[in-house]
């Protein structure tokens, strides 16, 4: 390689190791590049400040079984979100920013309370927008010999640049693919960019973490899992995503496909948001898994409530760790 390609190189990688760190002064994290100044008060589409804002943390027990294990996810929901989904269960925190707010150092207590608890990882819930915060709180816990898998916990709308900028620091890649055309996206979650950068943002994340890994417990220590959230009248949507996966990653990923869509938020009264997916869209779903040899992950139950177990379906558990 050149020098002059070498120089290239080398500025795109302090270009990307700089996204994370500068932006507070101009935010670019998420795919909508708002390029506000935080520091002085300004605020972008998800609305979030230079404070971390946070909902609630604790030991969850209801993620996937790799993720809560045995002794639960040390999961944080942050406040604020890049999407704004009219079927959104967590819209008094995502959408309208209930929370406390969090110094940098009292997230790493955080980091290092949940540890002190038992949890298996630590699992950030949403963090797309507090990515400088969670970084140096990160590096803080880490410094003090605090250790344990970090759980990027995502809708999937997600800029390349911000999840290769995580490698090195996120290990389970936990993503959602819930759209597979730009007018559902725009329609449900007011991002027609969603399916681009959902699918590009998983490339990355398969590059960085690969297949689902866990230990001798069963606990994932790293790789990747995909969620498709079965909408209502989008069920052809979830299967066109289950094609685009198995011909662009392969059968190995490790799926959560959840059936648990419950009308709620601005859902209610509108078309087709406003129902519960019928037994047929669930069936098409869980045919088209079976047909494309998908083997590592799990489907809910039909008619399973939220937060309910998520149940096997002829599929063998996630491979141990060598």
């Amino acid at each position: 390689m050149s020098g002059e390609a070498l120089a290239k190189v080398g500025n795109r990688k302090l270009e990307i190791e700089n996204l994370i760190a500068g932006a507070l002064e101009h935010c670019e994290l998420c795919p909508r590049r708002c390029g506000i100044n935080r520091t002085i008060g300004r605020v972008g589409y998800c609305r979030a400040g230079c404070t971390v804002q946070i909902f609630r943390y604790g030991s969850h027990p209801g993620e996937e079984p790799p993720i809560s294990g045995t002794r639960g996810s040390g999961a944080i929901f942050f406040s604020r979100c890049t999407l704004r989904c009219v079927y959104c269960q967590n819209y008094p925190w995502s959408q309208e920013g209930c929370g406390e707010t969090y110094a940098v150092e009292e997230l790493a207590g955080i980091f290092s309370a949940l540890r002190a608890e038992g949890c298996h990882n630590w699992n950030l819930v949403s963090p797309t927008s507090w990515l400088p915060m969670i970084v140096s709180a990160l590096e803080r816990a880490r410094g003090t010999g605090q250790n344990l898998p970090v759980v990027y916990n995502t809708s999937g709308f997600e800029r390349v640049e911000t999840v290769r900028a995580m490698a090195g620091k996120a290990d389970v890649y936990l993503t959602d693919l819930r759209y597979a055309s730009s007018e559902a996206a725009a329609r449900g979650s007011d991002a027609a960019a969603y399916l681009d950068c959902a699918r590009a943002a998983l490339l990355e994340m398969w590059r960085q973490a690969g297949p689902l890994v866990v230990d001798a417990d069963g606990v994932a220590v790293r790789g990747v899992i995909c969620r498709l959230l079965i909408l209502p009248g989008l069920a052809h949507e979830a299967c066109a995503s289950l094609e685009w996966l198995a011909k662009q990653v392969g059968p190995k990923l490790a799926l959560s496909v959840m059936a648990q869509y419950t009308p709620t938020y601005r859902a209610i009264g509108q078309v087709p948001w406003s129902r519960a997916i019928t037994r047929a869209e669930y069936d098409v779903v869980c045919r088209t898994v079976e047909r494309l040899g998908f083997t590592e992950g799990w489907i809910q139950d039909f008619g399973a409530a939220p937060g309910s177990t998520l149940a096997g379906f002829n599929m063998p558990p996630c491979r141990k760790m060598e």
